[in-house]
Protein backbone atom coordinates (compact mmCIF):
# COMPACT_ATOMS: atom_id res chain seq x y z
CA UNK A 1 0.00 0.00 0.00
CA UNK A 2 2.74 2.52 0.88
CA UNK A 3 4.53 2.05 -2.58
CA UNK A 4 1.10 2.07 -4.44
CA UNK A 5 0.45 5.87 -2.55
CA UNK A 6 4.13 6.65 -3.67
CA UNK A 7 2.94 5.93 -7.38
CA UNK A 8 0.26 8.43 -6.64
CA UNK A 9 2.33 11.13 -6.07
CA UNK A 10 3.13 14.13 -8.29
CA UNK A 11 6.72 14.02 -9.13
CA UNK A 12 6.12 10.02 -10.24
CA UNK A 13 4.22 10.59 -13.11
CA UNK A 14 7.30 9.05 -15.25
CA UNK A 15 6.06 5.77 -13.38
CA UNK A 16 2.61 5.84 -14.20
CA UNK A 17 3.51 6.69 -17.90
CA UNK A 18 5.40 3.92 -17.86
CA UNK A 19 2.99 1.46 -16.68
CA UNK A 20 0.37 2.61 -19.02
CA UNK A 21 2.78 1.95 -21.91
CA UNK A 22 3.64 -1.40 -20.41
CA UNK A 23 -0.55 -2.33 -20.39
CA UNK A 24 -0.68 -0.80 -24.18
CA UNK A 25 2.07 -2.59 -25.33
CA UNK A 26 1.48 -5.66 -23.72
CA UNK A 27 -2.17 -6.02 -25.50
CA UNK A 28 -0.13 -6.14 -28.77
CA UNK A 29 2.41 -8.31 -27.71
CA UNK A 30 0.69 -11.25 -26.10
CA UNK A 31 -1.18 -11.57 -29.28
CA UNK A 32 1.51 -10.58 -31.65
CA UNK A 33 3.75 -13.56 -29.54
CA UNK A 34 1.50 -15.85 -29.80
CA UNK A 35 1.41 -16.04 -33.21
CA UNK A 36 5.13 -15.52 -33.66
CA UNK A 37 5.97 -18.79 -31.20
CA UNK A 38 3.61 -20.72 -33.08
CA UNK A 39 4.48 -20.04 -36.50
CA UNK A 40 8.15 -20.09 -35.19
CA UNK A 41 9.21 -17.01 -36.80
CA UNK A 42 11.14 -15.69 -33.54
CA UNK A 43 14.39 -15.59 -36.07
CA UNK A 44 12.43 -13.40 -38.44
CA UNK A 45 11.37 -11.28 -35.48
CA UNK A 46 14.65 -10.64 -34.29
CA UNK A 47 15.98 -9.23 -37.30
CA UNK A 48 13.18 -6.86 -37.34
CA UNK A 49 14.36 -6.31 -33.77
CA UNK A 50 17.80 -5.22 -35.15
CA UNK A 51 16.30 -3.58 -37.86
CA UNK A 52 14.37 -1.17 -35.69
CA UNK A 53 17.91 0.43 -35.02
CA UNK A 54 18.25 1.54 -38.10
CA UNK A 55 14.96 3.39 -38.43
CA UNK A 56 15.44 5.53 -34.95
CA UNK A 57 19.33 6.38 -36.09
CA UNK A 58 17.34 7.82 -39.25
CA UNK A 59 14.38 9.70 -37.73
CA UNK A 60 17.04 11.08 -35.15
CA UNK A 61 19.64 12.38 -37.86
CA UNK A 62 16.26 14.13 -39.75
CA UNK A 63 15.05 16.03 -37.05
CA UNK A 64 18.54 16.95 -35.49
CA UNK A 65 20.30 17.61 -38.89
CA UNK A 66 17.28 18.13 -40.90
CA UNK A 67 15.54 19.97 -38.57
CA UNK A 68 12.52 17.32 -39.60
CA UNK A 69 9.56 18.25 -36.53
CA UNK A 70 7.59 14.60 -38.02
CA UNK A 71 10.71 12.52 -37.49
CA UNK A 72 9.64 11.33 -34.05
CA UNK A 73 12.39 8.23 -33.27
CA UNK A 74 9.30 5.67 -32.81
CA UNK A 75 8.02 6.51 -36.15
CA UNK A 76 11.21 5.77 -37.55
CA UNK A 77 11.35 2.38 -35.27
CA UNK A 78 8.38 1.71 -37.10
CA UNK A 79 9.37 2.56 -40.47
CA UNK A 80 12.14 0.53 -40.43
CA UNK A 81 10.37 -2.78 -38.75
CA UNK A 82 7.48 -2.51 -41.66
CA UNK A 83 10.12 -2.45 -44.06
CA UNK A 84 12.51 -5.14 -42.85
CA UNK A 85 9.25 -7.02 -42.33
CA UNK A 86 7.89 -6.75 -46.07
CA UNK A 87 11.92 -7.43 -47.34
CA UNK A 88 12.23 -10.55 -45.45
CA UNK A 89 8.94 -11.81 -46.44
CA UNK A 90 9.03 -10.52 -50.04
CA UNK A 91 12.21 -11.93 -50.56
CA UNK A 92 11.01 -15.47 -48.99
CA UNK A 93 7.97 -16.08 -50.55
CA UNK A 94 9.39 -14.93 -54.12
CA UNK A 95 12.79 -14.96 -54.75
CA UNK A 96 12.97 -18.35 -53.49
CA UNK A 97 16.24 -17.12 -51.72
CA UNK A 98 17.27 -19.36 -48.18
CA UNK A 99 14.88 -17.31 -45.42
CA UNK A 100 18.22 -18.03 -43.11
CA UNK A 101 20.28 -15.45 -45.43
CA UNK A 102 18.31 -12.83 -46.06
CA UNK A 103 17.32 -12.69 -42.17
CA UNK A 104 21.20 -12.27 -41.27
CA UNK A 105 21.60 -10.25 -43.56
CA UNK A 106 18.65 -7.53 -42.56
CA UNK A 107 19.70 -8.22 -39.12
CA UNK A 108 23.20 -6.72 -40.19
CA UNK A 109 22.38 -3.85 -42.08
CA UNK A 110 19.26 -2.45 -40.06
CA UNK A 111 21.81 -2.85 -37.31
CA UNK A 112 24.92 -0.77 -39.11
CA UNK A 113 22.53 1.91 -40.30
CA UNK A 114 21.37 2.84 -37.14
CA UNK A 115 24.83 2.97 -35.77
CA UNK A 116 26.09 5.28 -38.87
CA UNK A 117 23.08 7.29 -38.37
CA UNK A 118 23.71 7.76 -34.68
CA UNK A 119 27.24 8.69 -35.09
CA UNK A 120 26.39 11.18 -37.74
CA UNK A 121 24.11 12.74 -35.28
CA UNK A 122 25.11 15.24 -33.17
CA UNK A 123 24.32 16.15 -29.06
CA UNK A 124 23.60 13.28 -27.28
CA UNK A 125 21.92 10.04 -27.99
CA UNK A 126 20.39 7.71 -25.51
CA UNK A 127 22.57 4.35 -27.28
CA UNK A 128 22.16 2.51 -23.98
CA UNK A 129 18.55 3.45 -23.46
CA UNK A 130 17.52 1.86 -27.08
CA UNK A 131 19.54 -1.28 -26.58
CA UNK A 132 18.04 -2.06 -22.84
CA UNK A 133 15.50 0.07 -22.64
CA UNK A 134 14.74 3.00 -20.91
CA UNK A 135 10.57 3.00 -20.10
CA UNK A 136 11.09 5.71 -17.53
CA UNK A 137 11.98 8.30 -19.66
CA UNK A 138 8.99 8.29 -21.70
CA UNK A 139 6.54 11.74 -22.71
CA UNK A 140 3.33 11.48 -22.71
CA UNK A 141 3.42 11.91 -26.54
CA UNK A 142 4.68 8.24 -26.48
CA UNK A 143 1.57 6.99 -24.89
CA UNK A 144 -0.41 8.61 -27.79
CA UNK A 145 2.18 6.62 -30.46
CA UNK A 146 1.51 3.53 -28.27
CA UNK A 147 -2.23 3.30 -28.18
CA UNK A 148 -2.19 3.90 -32.24
CA UNK A 149 0.36 1.08 -32.90
CA UNK A 150 -2.26 -1.01 -31.03
CA UNK A 151 -5.10 -0.36 -32.94
CA UNK A 152 -3.04 -0.88 -36.06
CA UNK A 153 -1.92 -4.25 -34.51
CA UNK A 154 -5.62 -5.83 -32.57
CA UNK A 155 -8.23 -4.43 -35.07
CA UNK A 156 -6.81 -7.12 -38.19
CA UNK A 157 -5.79 -9.72 -35.59
CA UNK A 158 -9.46 -9.85 -34.87
CA UNK A 159 -10.70 -9.40 -38.15
CA UNK A 160 -9.00 -12.10 -39.64
CA UNK A 161 -7.89 -14.56 -36.88
CA UNK A 162 -9.79 -17.32 -38.39
CA UNK A 163 -7.58 -17.15 -41.39
CA UNK A 164 -4.10 -16.37 -39.15
CA UNK A 165 -5.19 -19.77 -37.58
CA UNK A 166 -5.72 -21.44 -40.44
CA UNK A 167 -2.31 -20.10 -41.91
CA UNK A 168 -0.39 -20.82 -38.64
CA UNK A 169 -1.41 -24.72 -38.59
CA UNK A 170 -1.71 -25.59 -41.85
CA UNK A 171 -0.82 -23.12 -44.43
CA UNK A 172 -1.41 -25.70 -47.60
CA UNK A 173 -5.17 -26.84 -47.06
CA UNK A 174 -5.78 -23.17 -46.16
CA UNK A 175 -4.43 -22.17 -49.50
CA UNK A 176 -6.71 -25.08 -51.06
CA UNK A 177 -9.85 -23.34 -49.31
CA UNK A 178 -9.13 -20.27 -51.18
CA UNK A 179 -7.57 -17.93 -48.04
CA UNK A 180 -5.04 -15.56 -49.17
CA UNK A 181 -2.38 -17.37 -47.04
CA UNK A 182 0.80 -15.29 -48.84
CA UNK A 183 -1.10 -11.55 -47.65
CA UNK A 184 -1.85 -13.18 -44.35
CA UNK A 185 1.80 -14.44 -43.64
CA UNK A 186 2.67 -10.58 -44.63
CA UNK A 187 0.13 -9.15 -42.48
CA UNK A 188 1.31 -11.70 -39.71
CA UNK A 189 4.94 -10.05 -40.56
CA UNK A 190 3.84 -6.31 -40.10
CA UNK A 191 1.96 -6.70 -37.05
CA UNK A 192 5.19 -8.14 -35.18
CA UNK A 193 7.06 -5.63 -36.70
CA UNK A 194 4.63 -3.13 -34.86
CA UNK A 195 4.31 -4.79 -31.62
CA UNK A 196 8.29 -4.66 -31.80
CA UNK A 197 8.62 -1.03 -32.08
CA UNK A 198 6.46 -0.89 -29.06
CA UNK A 199 8.32 -2.58 -26.88
CA UNK A 200 11.66 -1.07 -28.17
CA UNK A 201 11.39 1.38 -25.24
CA UNK A 202 10.27 -0.89 -22.67
CA UNK A 203 13.11 -3.53 -22.45
CA UNK A 204 15.12 -2.26 -25.69
CA UNK A 205 16.18 -4.44 -28.50
CA UNK A 206 18.46 -6.47 -26.88
CA UNK A 207 16.34 -7.96 -24.66
CA UNK A 208 13.22 -7.95 -26.71
CA UNK A 209 12.72 -10.71 -28.24
CA UNK A 210 12.49 -12.07 -24.91
CA UNK A 211 9.64 -10.55 -24.07
CA UNK A 212 7.54 -10.92 -27.50
CA UNK A 213 8.20 -15.30 -26.84
CA UNK A 214 8.29 -15.83 -23.12
CA UNK A 215 4.43 -14.40 -22.64
CA UNK A 216 3.61 -16.50 -24.94
CA UNK A 217 5.57 -19.95 -24.70
CA UNK A 218 4.52 -19.45 -20.93
CA UNK A 219 1.18 -19.50 -22.11
CA UNK A 220 1.32 -22.41 -23.82
CA UNK A 221 2.43 -24.28 -20.54
CA UNK A 222 -1.67 -23.78 -19.79
CA UNK A 223 -3.33 -23.25 -22.62
CA UNK A 224 -4.49 -25.54 -25.41
CA UNK A 225 -6.42 -23.16 -28.01
CA UNK A 226 -5.07 -20.63 -29.63
CA UNK A 227 -7.55 -18.01 -28.17
CA UNK A 228 -6.47 -18.95 -24.32
CA UNK A 229 -3.44 -18.67 -25.67
CA UNK A 230 -3.31 -14.87 -26.35
CA UNK A 231 -5.45 -14.35 -23.48
CA UNK A 232 -2.87 -15.69 -21.00
CA UNK A 233 -0.22 -14.48 -22.92
CA UNK A 234 -1.49 -10.77 -22.73
CA UNK A 235 -1.99 -11.16 -18.69
CA UNK A 236 1.13 -12.76 -18.20
CA UNK A 237 3.28 -9.73 -20.00
CA UNK A 238 0.95 -7.56 -18.20
CA UNK A 239 2.66 -9.49 -15.11
CA UNK A 240 6.16 -9.57 -16.35
CA UNK A 241 6.02 -5.70 -17.11
CA UNK A 242 3.76 -4.37 -13.74
CA UNK A 243 6.35 -6.61 -11.74
CA UNK A 244 9.34 -5.58 -13.22
CA UNK A 245 9.09 -2.25 -12.89
CA UNK A 246 7.88 -2.88 -9.46
CA UNK A 247 11.16 -4.08 -8.50
CA UNK A 248 13.27 -2.13 -10.90
CA UNK A 249 11.98 1.16 -8.86
CA UNK A 250 12.15 -0.50 -5.01
CA UNK A 251 15.96 -1.46 -5.97
CA UNK A 252 16.82 0.73 -8.22
CA UNK A 253 17.61 -1.90 -10.91
CA UNK A 254 17.42 -1.55 -14.76
CA UNK A 255 14.08 -2.22 -15.66
CA UNK A 256 14.48 -3.88 -19.06
CA UNK A 257 16.60 -6.34 -17.43
CA UNK A 258 14.23 -6.79 -14.43
CA UNK A 259 11.73 -7.28 -16.66
CA UNK A 260 13.16 -10.45 -18.76
CA UNK A 261 14.52 -11.85 -15.65
CA UNK A 262 11.27 -11.90 -14.03
CA UNK A 263 9.41 -13.46 -17.29
CA UNK A 264 12.54 -16.52 -17.52
CA UNK A 265 11.74 -17.55 -14.01
CA UNK A 266 8.28 -17.71 -14.45
CA UNK A 267 8.51 -19.42 -17.60
CA UNK A 268 11.22 -21.95 -15.72
CA UNK A 269 8.34 -22.34 -13.26
CA UNK A 270 5.56 -23.00 -15.36
CA UNK A 271 7.37 -25.63 -17.69
CA UNK A 272 8.58 -27.26 -14.18
CA UNK A 273 4.85 -27.15 -13.47
CA UNK A 274 3.62 -28.71 -16.79
CA UNK A 275 6.53 -31.50 -16.53
CA UNK A 276 5.18 -32.80 -13.00
CA UNK A 277 1.53 -32.68 -13.68
CA UNK A 278 2.20 -34.55 -16.80
CA UNK A 279 4.47 -37.09 -15.11
CA UNK A 280 1.71 -37.74 -12.09
CA UNK A 281 -1.07 -37.92 -14.84
CA UNK A 282 1.16 -40.53 -16.79
CA UNK A 283 1.69 -42.44 -13.64
CA UNK A 284 -2.18 -42.60 -12.86
CA UNK A 285 -2.94 -43.66 -16.48
CA UNK A 286 -0.63 -46.82 -16.56
CA UNK A 287 -1.97 -47.34 -12.99
CA UNK A 288 -5.85 -47.12 -14.14
CA UNK A 289 -4.38 -49.88 -17.06
CA UNK A 290 -2.78 -51.95 -14.25
CA UNK A 291 -6.08 -52.25 -12.36
CA UNK A 292 -7.78 -52.70 -15.52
Amino acid sequence: MSLLQEFMMPELGFMRNAFLIGILGSLSMGVVGTFVVTRRITSIAGAMAHAVLGGIGAALFCQRVLHASWAHPLAGAAIGAVASALLIGLVSLYAREREDSVISAVWAFGMSIGLLFLHWTPGYVDFQGYLFGNILLLAPTDIVWTAVLDVFILVPAVLFFRQIQAMLFDPVFAELRGLRVKLNYLLLLIGTALAIVLMVYVVGIVLLIALLTLPAVTAGCFARRLSSMMIIAVLFCWFFVGTGLVASYAWQLPSGPAIVLIAITSYLLASSIRYFIGKCHGKEKKRLRGKN
